[in-house]
C-alpha cells in the first residue's frame, strides 16, 4: 500500500524573531550546557572589549549576582539610541534582530570579535529576563526584555529617559533562562579564567570582577600591563624556563600581529591563538603560519650552524616546538571563523601575513640572540631523538604484535563500517561487558570491556604507556593513532566510531577510571574531546516499582525526591550499585537505547585551565591538589 502524502506547504514552519535562537540555542552558542552559559557573559563583554579596541572604553565591570543573574558594564560611548530607519530605536533593533549590529561596515569598528551581529540579541532570547541601561549624550536611557520580548513601550519608538549624566555607557543585566539551559549557575573559575585572559590581550583595559554570590564578595582586578608577555609568564610560572620570553609584533594590510614565546624543560607543547579577542580552540590558519615559519627558520639556522648534517633528515615541526609555550594574537578588519562559536580562524592572508611578520622578526631577533637559538634547536634536538626512540617503540608494541582485537576476547565488534553510525562502549569489568554485549545493537555497537583502572598517563613515561595493554587495545580499536606531542600520528579522519562512551559505574571507583579514561584521551587524543565524541553514559541509581502503574529508572538522588513528592501509593525501590548488577533487558532499557539513554558529552571550556587543572589533579604534586579538594570541597555532589 502506498503512504499517504502529508507533507505539504503547511508543513513549512517559519520561526520569527528571536525564536529560532530559543528552539535551537546550540546553533548561536555551542550548547546548552555550562560552556553555552558562560558564552552569554562573554557575548556581551567581547562587545566592551570591541569598545575599548575602537578607542573607547577603559574599564569593563562584569559581577555575578546574588539572584543567578549577571551584569556587564563599559564606560565607552554608549549603545546608539536614536532612531533608525525601521522606525524604532536602534538599541531596540539590536536587542531583537539577529545580525543587526555596528561591526558590518568598517566603519565604526576597524576591528571586532562579534562580527555576525547575532551576540546580544541571541543572549536576549536566551534570558528569562534582560536589563539595558545606555549613558549617552547627557541621558540615561532604559529598556526591558522577557525572553526577549520587549516589556517596555517606547515613546514614539524611542526609549524611555530615566536620569541624567555626564557618563558614557552600556550596562546589560541578564538573568539565563533555566527552561533552556542545563544548570544557569555560572562557574566563576571559567568566567575569572577568560576575564585575566581578555585583560592579557588588552594590557590598556582594566576588568573588575564581582561575585556577590558568596557570603563575601570577591573582588578582582585584571590589569596586565605587560600584555601576552605577562600571560606566558603566568603559564610558565611553575615550570623551568630555558630562556626570557621573547616578544615581536608587527602589521601588514591592515593585519596587526603580536606573538610572545618561551621554552620550559618539558616534553609538551602549548600554542594559543587568538584572533580579535577572541581565542580559538581549534585554531586556525594564523596558528599555521607562525609554526610553519618557525619551522623553516629553525632548520634553516641549524643547517647553517652544522647541527644538522647533510645527510639529517629536517626537525619535524612537533620537534622544533617541544617545550613551547606560544600566545599568537592577531587583529584583523574581517575575520572569518568556522562556527558562530569562533573557534577556528579561517582567513588564509591571515596565514600569509603571520607567516611574513614571524619570519621577519624572529630572523632578526636570532641574528643577534645566538645563545638563545642555541637552546631552543637544543630542545628541537632532544625532541626528534625521543620521537625516533619512540617511533622505535611504537613498532614494537603495537604493530609486531598485531593482534587481532576481535578474536583476543576483548572488542566485541559492531556490524556496520560507517563511523558516522559507530559508537563504542568502554564498559569497567567483565560482568557488566558480559550484560553489555548480550544487550546491544550488534549493527552499531562495539563493546569494549576493561579490566582494572588503566595507567595514569599524567604520571607515566610514553614507553609504559605504549607497553599497557588496556591503553594497546583502545589505540588499535579507535583506528586514528596516538598522539603525544612530538611524534603526532594522530589522524582523527580515521576514527572507527562517531561516539566513545565511558560506561563505569556510579560510584567512587567508576568515577576515578572515567577520570583515567579522560586524561589519556586529553594528553593524548584531544580532538576526540575538541570535536565532540567522547561521552559519559549517565546509568541510573535507582529502579522505582510501584504497586500501581509503570516502573520508572531515576537517575540520581534529585530524581528519586521528585519521584516520592508526585507518587503517592507504595513503591519497592532497587538501588543499582553498579552496571554488573544489571541484565541485559535492563542495561538496554538504561545505558544502551539511543531513544531513552542519557548521555553526557565530554566538552572544554578553558583549553588553557584544563591543562593545569588536569595536571594538578593526576599529576605528582601532592600539594596543590590537597589545596584544590579543601577549596571546592563544598561543592562536591557526594553520594553518601
Amino acid at each position: 500500500m502506498a503512504k499517504e502524502n502529508n507533507y505539504g506547504a503547511s508543513n513549512i514552519i517559519v520561526l520569527e524573531g528571536l525564536e529560532a535562537v530559543r528552539v535551537r540555542p546550540g546553533m548561536y552558542i555551542g550548547s546548552v550546557s555550562t560552556k553555552g552559559l558562560n558564552h552569554l557573559i562573554y557575548e556581551i563583554v567581547d562587545n566592551a572589549v570591541d569598545e575599548h579596541l575602537a578607542g573607547y572604553c577603559n574599564t569593563i565591570y562584569v559581577t555575578l549576582n546574588a539572584d543567578g543573574s549577571a551584569t556587564v558594564e563599559d564606560d565607552g560611548r554608549g549603545i546608539p539610541v536614536g532612531m533608525h530607519e525601521k522606525g524604532i530605536s536602534a538599541e531596540r533593533l539590536v536587542f531583537t534582530t539577529l545580525h543587526a549590529g555596528g561591526k558590518f561596515d568598517n566603519e565604526a569598528y576597524k576591528t571586532s570579535g562579534g562580527l555576525h551581529g547575532v551576540g546580544s540579541s541571541v543572549v536576549n532570547a536566551l534570558s528569562t529576563w534582560l536589563h539595558v541601561q545606555v549613558k549617552t549624550e547627557g541621558f540615561i536611557y532604559e529598556d526591558k526584555y522577557e525572553r526577549g520580548i520587549p516589556a517596555l513601550e517606547l515613546k514614539n519608538g524611542l526609549l524611555p529617559v530615566i536620569g541624567k549624566t555626564k557618563e558614557t555607557g552600556t550596562k546589560i543585566s541578564f538573568l539565563p533562562d533555566d527552561t533552556i539551559f542545563d544548570k544557569t549557575w555560572v562557574k566563576e573559575e571559567d568566567v575569572k579564567s577568560r576575564l585575566h585572559e581578555t585583560a592579557y590581550l588588552n594590557p590598556n583595559l582594566t576588568i573588575i570582577f564581582e561575585d556577590k554570590r558568596k557570603e563575601e564578595t570577591e573582588h578582582i582586578e585584571f590589569h596586565e600591563p605587560e600584555g601576552i608577555i605577562g600571560f606566558i609568564k603566568d603559564m610558565n610560572k611553575s615550570r623551568e624556563a630555558i630562556h626570557d620570553v621573547i616578544y615581536f609584533q608587527g602589521e601588514a594590510e591592515g593585519i596587526n600581529v603580536e606573538v610572545a614565546f618561551q621554552y620550559v624543560n618539558e616534553f609538551h607543547e602549548n600554542v594559543l591563538g587568538f584572533c580579535n579577542n577572541i581565542y580559538n580552540a581549534e585554531g586556525g590558519t594564523h596558528l599555521t603560519g607562525f609554526k610553519t615559519m618557525f619551522t623553516n627558520v629553525i632548520n634553516t639556522y641549524a643547517r647553517g650552524l652544522n647541527i644538522l648534517k647533510e645527510k639529517d633528515v629536517n626537525f619535524t615541526g612537533a620537534d622544533v616546538r617541544n617545550g613551547m609555550t606560544a600566545v599568537v594574537s592577531i587583529k584583523h578588519p574581517d575575520p572569518r571563523f568556522e562556527g558562530q562559536t569562533k573557534t577556528k580562524l579561517d582567513n588564509q592572508d591571515a596565514a600569509k601575513i603571520v607567516s611574513k611578520v614571524t619570519g621577519d622578526e624572529i630572523v632578526r631577533y636570532f641574528d643577534r640572540n645566538l645563545e638563545t637559538l642555541k637552546s631552543i634547536i637544543g630542545c628541537a634536538e632532544k625532541a626528534a631523538k625521543i620521537r625516533k626512540a619512540e617511533e622505535k617503540a611504537r613498532t614494537n608494541m603495537l604493530t609486531k604484535q598485531k593482534f587481532s582485537f576481535d578474536s583476543n576476547g576483548k572488542l566485541a565488534n559492531c556490524e556496520s563500517k560507517d563511523p558516522a553510525k559507530c559508537e563504542i562502549f568502554i564498559v569497567e569489568g567483565d560482568s557488566a561487558g558480559g550484560s553489555a554485549k548480550t544487550a546491544r545493537n550488534r549493527m552499531f555497537q562495539a563493546i569494549l570491556p576493561i579490566r582494572g583502572k588503566i595507567l595514569n598517563v599524567e604520571k607515566a613515561s610514553i614507553d609504559k604507556i605504549l607497553a599497557n595493554a588496556e591503553i594497546k587495545t583502545m589505540i588499535n580499536a579507535f583506528g586514528c593513532g596516538f598522539s603525544e606531542g612530538y611524534g603526532n600520528d594522530f589522524d582523527i579522519s580515521k576514527l572507527r566510531y562517531d561516539k566513545i562512551i565511558i560506561m563505569a559505574d556510579a560510584d567512587v571507583d567508576g568515577a576515578h577510571i572515567s577520570n583515567l579514561l579522560l586524561t589519556l584521551f586529553y594528553r593524548f587524543m584531544p580532538e576526540l574531546i575538541f570535536e565532540g565524541h567522547v561521552y559519559i553514559a549517565m546509568p541510573p541509581l535507582y529502579k522505582a516499582m510501584p504497586s500501581k502503574g509503570k516502573e520508572e529508572y531515576l537517575y540520581d538522588d534529585k530524581a528519586l525526591e521528585k519521584y516520592r513528592k508526585r507518587h503517592k501509593g507504595p513503591f519497592t525501590l532497587q538501588r543499582y550499585k553498579g552496571l554488573g548488577e544489571m541484565d541485559a533487558e535492563q542495561l538496554w532499557e538504561t545505558t544502551l537505547d539511543p531513544e531513552s539513554r542519557m548521555l553526557k558529552l565530554v566538552e572544554i571550556e578553558d583549553a588553557r585551565m584544563a591543562s593545569e587543572v588536569t595536571e594538578m589533579l593526576m599529576g605528582t604534586e601532592v600539594p596543590p591538589r590537597k589545596e584544590f579538594i579543601y577549596r571546592h570541597a563544598r561543592e562536591a555532589e557526594l553520594d553518601v
